[in-house]
């Protein structure tokens, strides 16, 4: 299944170029907050499971190109995310540690956006923002201490994800945090539509030029791994998203590029970035130094 969310809050099921309205059927709330709709849809799969099929045989449909895709789960306990876990990223950003050891962070759930609504850059002027492509993961079953050989037992699916970053040397969550750095979309594709997650292609382009391209063969921390260290720590609940990190190729955007990204069976974003007005803060007034120098 691909399921999405959009216009004001309404969940659907895509199928090909359409999606098909399940709101009412599943009990979907919109006018709710926060909104959870989705998330108990995720934690009750079971139980919804027939309930979609049976609505799907009525349900309402409408042409993508007529809705406006919103992240699929606004609400999740927990944005989960992996630093420096592509060989190649850290040798360009000279970064010194892996994920493997070094753990990682969390983003607030207020950074979540849609593929339908853009990126808004912060008043940030004397420092680049970057992007960042990234495979999310959407836990199903949550479970704590979980062992890296379970690993599928707690995945409901996967999506493309954008980790957007002002570059410096500030705590990484103050320059991940600003609203829409976490674009993810453009909907949920369930486990079982994912040939092997551990072998994705994907791909980013910033107008029409490509910036990042890798497999998921080739984190540094796989998947099994990133579960497993994660449910050490804490429990892990449904709906909670994992960004496992970025390959080389991160680059600044700027107001009125397009950002693409694209990965083996999730489909793709084209996310429009645009210069908002807010986000200044004395934290970012001086200039990043040293100067952002790529290794090769």
């Amino acid at each position: 299944m691909k399921l999405a969310r959009f216009n004001e809050g309404r969940v659907g099921l895509v199928l090909g170029n359409e999606v098909a309205d399940l709101t009412e059927a599943l009990e979907v709330d919109t006018t709710e907050w926060p909104s959870m709709g989705l998330l108990r849809v995720i934690a009750n799969i079971e139980k919804y499971q027939p309930v979609i099929e049976e609505a799907l045989k009525n349900a309402p449909r409408y042409s993508l190109d007529d809705i406006k895709l919103i992240t699929p789960i606004p609400w999740p306990n927990k944005v989960i995310a992996f630093p420096v876990n592509y060989h190649d990223h850290g040798q360009e950003m000279q970064a010194d540690y892996r994920a493997t050891h070094q753990g990682f962070f969390l983003k607030p759930n207020s950074s979540l956006s849609g593929a339908g609504e853009p990126v808004v850059l912060p008043d940030v002027n004397n420092r680049e923002v970057h992007h960042e492509c990234e495979l999310g993961i959407v836990i199903g079953k949550g479970g704590k201490d979980i062992p890296a050989e379970n690993w599928k037992d707690h995945i409901f699916g996967y999506a493309c994800l954008l980790d957007m970053v002002v570059r410096g040397r500030e705590e990484r969550v103050a320059r991940k945090a600003y609203d829409t750095f976490c674009p993810v979309g453009p909907w949920i594709t369930t486990a079982d539509e994912v040939s092997d997650p551990c072998n994705l292609e994907m791909k980013l382009w910033v107008n029409g030029e490509l910036r990042q391209h890798a497999n998921t063969r080739d984190l540094v921390l796989d998947i099994p791994g990133m579960i497993e260290m994660a449910s050490a720590v804490m429990t892990l609940y449904p709906g909670d998203i994992i960004a496992t990190g970025t390959p080389a190729g991160v680059g600044q955007v700027k107001a009125g590029d397009t950002i693409r990204i694209a990965i083996d069976d999730l489909g793709e974003m084209n996310i429009p970035v645009i210069q908002g007005e807010g986000g200044r803060t004395f934290i970012f007034e001086k200039d990043y130094t040293p100067n952002i120098i790529k290794q090769k």
